[in-house]
């Protein structure tokens, strides 16, 4: 891809994915996936189970490597970067990971603290800041010292959002963090996606199967099947769609 055409409209695009091919051993996940995300909006990923949405994601900071194709961010190309290089992109695109993957021998401090401490900073007090101010954004301030043994489910998701967003990256990637919670708790992590959206300027790549979730906080809509993009919208045209396989999954 010439540098002409992956940097076109750079101002507005954030993400960049061209041509993306996965596979584990025999089995090939990703087969030539084409996606732009934006700066400044949600877009969620939808697809059925084992449609490659999660190993998407893991490209997108480069936690994975291609086996063929480009992933974009701000207009530097990530899939050949060299670790250390990509510890500087990791620092814009935080990551939510499936279930959270908190420390459970750490406290809830130091589980948001991690990424600080990885990126080299020492000063104590700006790390006291740091997380206090983050745990603030996901409502949960005052519980640096708990354990996430002492949380419920709902709260040690909003303490794994906490720890993706306190190095203040631009974007934030989400793998089900709908998932496991009832419906209320669900609707509250909504509302923090949304915040981080329209008060801190963050772009969100959430991938989930909560339908009600995709109609109250994307912008934008990827329906993956079988290794590609299959279709992008708005969750409007989304929901008048007559395709038969986003009619069924609706």
């Amino acid at each position: 891809m010439a540098m002409a055409d992956a940097n076109e409209h750079s101002d507005d695009l954030f993400i960049r994915v061209r041509g993306l091919h996965h596979s584990f051993g025999a089995l090939h996940v990703l087969r030539g996936v084409d996606l732009d995300v934006m700066r400044g909006e949600t877009m969620v990923l939808l697809g059925r189970s084992g449609g490659g949405k999660s190993v998407l994601l893991k490209h997108l900071p480069g936690l994975l490597r291609p086996d063929r194709g480009e992933v974009w961010v701000e207009g530097e190309e990530i899939s050949e970067m060299k670790e250390r290089k990509l510890g500087e992109i990791r620092r814009k695109v935080g990551m939510m990971f499936q279930g959270g993957a908190l420390f459970d021998s750490f406290t809830v401090g130091q589980n948001v603290a991690f990424p600080l401490r990885e990126s080299g900073l020492r000063d104590e007090e700006e790390i006291a800041r740091r997380v206090a101010e983050a745990l603030e954004i996901v409502n949960l301030a005052g519980q640096e010292e708990n354990l996430p043994s002492d949380l419920s489910g709902g709260m040690r998701k909003r303490v794994a959002l906490a720890r993706a967003v306190v190095s203040r990256p631009a974007c934030v990637l989400y793998d089900e963090p709908h998932a496991g919670l009832d419906p209320v708790t669900a609707d509250s992590i909504d509302r923090l996606i949304r915040s981080l959206r329209e008060n801190h300027g963050i772009t969100n790549v959430v991938v989930t199967h909560e339908m009600r979730s995709v109609f109250r906080i994307a912008d934008r809509v990827a329906f993956m099947k079988e290794g590609v993009i299959h279709w992008t919208g708005t969750p409007e045209e989304f929901r008048a769609s007559e395709d038969p396989l986003l009619k069924s999954f609706l």
